[in-house]
């Protein structure tokens, strides 16, 4: 008999986080436990908007509750039937990481085995997680690089532009934070959709001379048809997030980007993220992991594909106040996970 139990609670961010589309000081996260023959799984779902229809936690739990009877008499051992019938029932793809993951933690539990085994990847930690840097006055901007350089052993670097006060403001706050992060790490820039075509080709020469990794969605979501004439003119790869969310989105834009932010809340958990890693493989694409205002529980889960993707970017529980979960560990800029059955996350 399997028992699903979901909760919710607010969290507090130790530094507000501003992007293109607004300021957010808190998260209210939802989790969800699966338990089945003793042994139980969590999954973790959270609030994200990237189109008309913002996801909610108490989307989730209504999507949840309307699921609720099949799925408590299925077995964690059918997860892709489950995953199927979920996106079938037209869930949100929140609630369907949630329950993925959870599906994915109990699995390791239930075997005995971290996740990552048996995903069939080595021990080793994957690539540096960048830390963020989101939107603010210059010198606030430049603070913020060092408190996190403060609070533990930070090797990369995400800062947010696409100001609302324009170009000029973003050259500007991003000068302050390149003459604050040591010289020698990696610095990445995402505009989540806040610029202008125009404005995206200017600013991403820009950046180019200063060294930039790589630019993360420059255009808004909708404006796709644009990509291929701002990738003719970069000289760095251009990554979309809130473009992709799912393998049948990347497939009409594959040709047009060099790589994908995969976030599981927006993907549907690991076996969705799974199916745009292969994908975007398929088309030579780069691939990052990100996350929205997860905390260690869902980080930790994401972590467990760093050996098969160029970047991680999973920062958000390092910016959270009393998370209650703990889980893989900042080390020399990079999430080490354990051996421990599941994630290896503790609840705490």
């Amino acid at each position: 008999m399997v028992q699903i139990e979901f909760s919710f609670q607010q969290f507090t961010k130790r530094v507000p986080l501003t992007i293109s589309r607004g300021t957010s000081t808190h998260t209210l996260m939802g989790w969800l436990r699966w338990t089945e023959n003793g042994v139980a799984g969590w999954g973790e779902a959270v609030p994200f908007a990237i189109d008309e229809q913002p996801q909610t936690v108490e989307g989730c739990e209504a999507a949840l509750a309307a699921n609720r009877g099949w799925l408590e008499r299925a077995t964690a051992w059918e997860r892709i039937e489950i995953d199927r019938r979920l996106r079938a029932e037209g869930a949100p793809s929140g609630l369907i990481a949630a329950v993925n993951l959870a599906l994915w933690d109990w699995l390791g539990k239930r075997l005995g085995q971290p996740v990552w085994r048996l995903l069939g990847l080595p021990a080793t930690p994957g690539p540096l997680t960048s830390v963020t840097v989101g939107i603010a006055a210059p010198e606030a901007a430049a603070q913020r690089v060092r408190l996190w350089l403060e609070s533990g052993d930070v090797r990369a670097f995400k800062v947010k532009l696409g100001s609302k006060a324009g170009a000029e403001a973003d050259r500007a706050m991003f000068a302050a934070v390149l003459a604050a992060i040591p010289a020698g790490m990696r610095v990445s820039v995402d505009a989540n959709g806040g610029w202008s075509l125009a404005t995206a080709i200017e600013m991403a020469a820009w950046l180019t001379e200063r060294g930039v990794d790589h630019l993360e969605q420059p255009l808004p979501r909708g404006q796709e048809k644009d990509l291929a004439a701002l990738r003719a003119t970069m000289k760095m790869p251009l990554i979309v997030d809130e473009s992709c969310r799912t393998a049948e989105e990347l497939v009409r834009i594959a040709g047009s980007i060099d790589g994908i932010n995969i976030k599981l809340m927006k993907c549907g958990g690991l076996d969705g993220a799974l199916r745009l890693v292969h994908t975007a493989r398929a088309h030579g694409l780069k691939i990052l992991v990100g996350c929205y205002g997860n905390s260690a529980l869902a980080n930790t889960a994401a972590a467990q594909l760093g050996g098969l993707v160029n970047y991680l970017d999973l920062d958000s529980h390092l910016n959270l106040e009393d998370d209650v979960f703990q889980g893989a560990a900042l080390i020399a800029g990079r999430l080490r996970l354990s051996s421990q059955p599941g994630f290896g996350v503790s609840h705490v």
